[in-house]
């Protein structure tokens, strides 16, 4: 089954919801994430089981889109240890661009009071592969504010991801749902890693969940620490420290090189 079997028919029937009113109706700039890693199969049973008043994201038509993301951090990888350590104070920075507009926006997650996710994000009209002086001072800023003191950070390009976004809205909750298909990462020197036989499904709502976990429970998915950054270096790259995301490693990333040849 390919993405597009898996993703098209099942959101074809649903209503259109338009950006602009997605936006005001669910920004969720701050909130709880809950992401769902599952086979591709699965997806349609997932998407027709969720409550019927249902919408989707459509723009000039169309309802999947494609995203690219280069992520930053410090040679270091001052970004990704904290992740995968669980620091309180960490970050996420990141240029996404949305392939079909060309539109980039810098975005910096930081983390909030009780493991809430906070997003900022402005446009970016520089290079993608790089940051600006003034993307660079937005960075400083927001970081600064969340206790991060990154003014001495050397950020260069160390991940990139690729993959088709849906996104779905929940009207009872004022919730969204992503689902995130055709994942590919890529590491500066160009090395790959694809999983076109699994699909990221997220929740972004506030900390009781939302329909669509409940769904997910019931169906015997459970949330696993999968962020496409920090599980996407750790499969490519053997010399990280990966503990953290072994158990989604060993399942959903077989061909992995931190789990073929290297120890992870």
């Amino acid at each position: 089954m390919t993405a597009l079997d898996a993703v098209a028919p099942v959101v074809g029937t649903l209503r259109p919801i338009g950006l602009g009113e997605l936006v005001d109706r669910a920004e969720l700039l701050t909130r709880l994430d809950r992401k769902y890693m599952l086979p591709l199969t699965d997806l349609p049973f997932v998407v027709a089981g969720l409550d019927e008043d249902v919408q989707v994201l459509e723009v000039d038509g169309e309802r999947q889109f494609a995203y690219r993301s280069v992520y930053f951090d410090t040679p270091d990888m001052e970004g990704y240890l904290g992740a995968a350590r669980r620091r309180r104070r960490r970050f996420k920075l990141r240029i996404r661009t949305y392939l079909a507009s060309g539109q980039h926006f810098l975005e910096v997650k930081t983390r909030g009071p009780r493991g809430t996710t906070v997003k900022q994000r402005v446009p970016y009209d520089g290079d993608p592969g790089r940051l600006g002086p003034e993307a660079r001072a937005y960075a400083d800023d927001v970081l600064g504010a969340a206790g991060i003191d990154s003014r001495d950070f050397r950020l260069v390009p160390t991940l990139t991801t690729l993959y088709r976004r849906t996104t779905l809205f929940l009207p009872g909750s004022g919730s969204r749902v992503t689902v995130d298909t055709d994942l590919t990462w890529a590491l500066p020197d160009g090395t790959e890693l694809r999983t076109p036989e699994r699909t990221i499904v997220e929740t972004k709502a506030g900390r009781a969940g939302s329909g669509a976990d409940r769904l997910l429970w019931s169906l015997k998915h459970r949330p696993c620490p999968v962020s496409k950054y920090g599980t996407g270096l750790a499969a490519l790259r053997p010399d990280l420290p990966a503990n953290r995301w072994l158990p989604v490693l060993r399942r959903h990333f077989p061909t992995a090189p931190a789990l073929n040849g290297s120890p992870a």
